[in-house]
Formats: structure tokens, C-alpha cells, sequence
């Protein structure tokens, strides 16, 4: 992989991030038909894309961060540490799954179709309940957990998954994104620890891509997020999903 192609993953990322149709999955699919990585290599340079937009994640909402760091035992830092644990029960067994049972292009991306098309009728639920964020049990944080790790798996999307279990619950669409996005820091450094491979991605690569995702994403965020808001990627994820199982026939 050579820079530029690093920053066009980089700002497909901070582009794909913030709308409901698993970056990963894409990013994925166009490293292994685009520049020929195999799957495992695949899902380690889309784990550490991760990374950038997690920044811009951290930058976003900053004061979240301080507030928490300020006090250990507010309600956010609760759901924090409960749902990273949780989410490490699911997504830990179902990368180690993906790394040992999908090491072929065309199971991967069966793989990626079956999850994405699955993607999009989960985004077909609608609705906004009335409890906040101090409403939130211990119950509530595992569920949340618990489906935020199969986002580990490419073609689930971790925005639409967490956001859709919330919104399910009865929270406010503003505070249930406002979670889902908070909660992703300690998951994608836990899937980047998790990852040693990453260590092996060059170092100029992993710069360039690093820059563009967390620049575009940055930039992006609050515009993209209110876009996916008014648009529902429902048919969007099952069509693709469509076109990839197709491609994987042809092919």
C-alpha cells in the first residue's frame, strides 16, 4: 500500500464513519479486491483506521472526556467501563472467529454481504424514547456492550448497532448518539491492542492514513451525523449487501 492509496482509505473512513454502513465492511471490501490484501491484513489496517476518527471522536467531545476524568463516578464513566467489558465478551471470540475461519477473499466477502444486508434490516427500526443518559440501568449498559462487539465483525455497522439497541430502550435519539459515539474509544483501542499485526503496518502508511481520517472525520462529524439522521441507510445496506454476494459469485 502506497500513500496516496493510504489517504484515500484514510478519508473514505472519516467519511464512512459517522453514517450507519459499517466502515469497516467498505473498507475492507476495496483493500481486498482494490490493493489485494487478504482478509486478516484487511481487517487490521481497517481496525487502525479506526484510530483516526476515534481522535476525532476524543476532540468532539472533549469535555465529556474531562468531566468524566473530573469525576470517576458519573454515570458516563459507569457505562464506559460496563460496556467495554461487555463488549469485550462478544467481540473478542468473534475476531478471533473471523481470523481463523475467513482467511479467503470470497468467504470474506460473503461474509460482508450476509452482514451488511442483515445491517440493514436491523436500521429499518425507527423511534426515540424519552429516558436519558442518568437513566441508565446496569442492564442497559450490557445489552449496549454486548451488541456493540459484533461491530468487530465487517459489514456490522457499530454506529447503526449501538444507536438502534439504544434508541429500542427508549432513549433520546440526541443522547443515545451522543453514548455511541463515547463509547467507541475503548473499543477501538481495545481492538487495536487487541491486534497485533498493526505493528507490522509501515510507518509512513500508517501516518498518512492516520492524518486523513481523523482530519476528514473531524471535519465531517457534525455534518454527516445529521445527514444519517434524516436518511435511513436501511435499503442502502441491503442493496450493496446484494451487489457484494453477487460480486463474490461472479468472481
Amino acid at each position: 500500500m502506497d500513500a496516496l492509496q493510504g489517504i484515500v482509505l484514510g478519508v473514505s473512513q472519516g467519511v464512512l464513519e459517522w453514517i450507519p454502513v459499517s466502515s469497516q465492511g467498505q473498507s475492507m471490501l476495496a483493500m481486498i479486491y482494490w490493493l489485494g490484501l487478504s482478509p486478516n491484513d484487511a481487517l487490521t489496517n481497517s481496525i487502525f483506521l479506526h484510530l483516526g476518527t476515534m481522535f476525532a471522536v476524543l476532540i468532539r467531545f472533549r469535555r465529556e472526556f474531562i468531566k468524566m476524568i473530573k469525576d470517576i463516578d458519573s454515570m458516563m464513566t459507569r457505562i464506559i467501563i460496563v460496556s467495554t467489558l461487555c463488549t469485550g465478551i462478544t467481540g473478542i471470540p468473534l475476531y478471533l472467529l473471523f481470523q481463523e475461519s475467513f482467511t479467503g477473499g470470497r468467504e470474506a466477502t460473503i461474509l460482508i454481504g450476509c452482514l451488511l444486508i442483515a445491517t440493514g434490516f436491523m436500521l429499518r427500526f425507527k423511534g426515540s424514547g424519552a429516558r436519558g443518559t442518568e437513566d441508565m440501568g446496569l442492564m442497559d449498559m450490557v445489552v449496549l456492550g454486548l451488541a456493540q462487539g459484533f461491530s468487530i465483525l465487517p459489514g456490522v455497522s457499530r454506529s447503526g448497532t449501538t444507536l438502534t439497541v439504544l434508541l429500542m430502550r427508549g432513549f433520546k435519539q440526541d443522547e443515545a448518539l451522543a453514548v455511541s459515539f463515547i463509547i467507541s474509544v475503548p473499543a477501538v483501542l481495545g481492538a487495536i491492542l487487541l491486534d497485533h499485526s498493526i505493528s507490522e503496518i509501515p510507518w509512513a502508511t500508517a501516518t498518512v492514513m492516520l492524518i486523513a481520517s481523523l482530519a476528514v472525520g473531524y471535519l465531517t462529524m457534525d455534518l454527516l451525523i445529521r445527514f444519517a439522521q434524516r436518511i435511513n441507510f436501511s435499503g442502502f445496506c441491503i442493496a450493496f449487501g446484494l451487489i457484494t454476494l453477487l460480486f463474490s459469485i461472479v468472481l
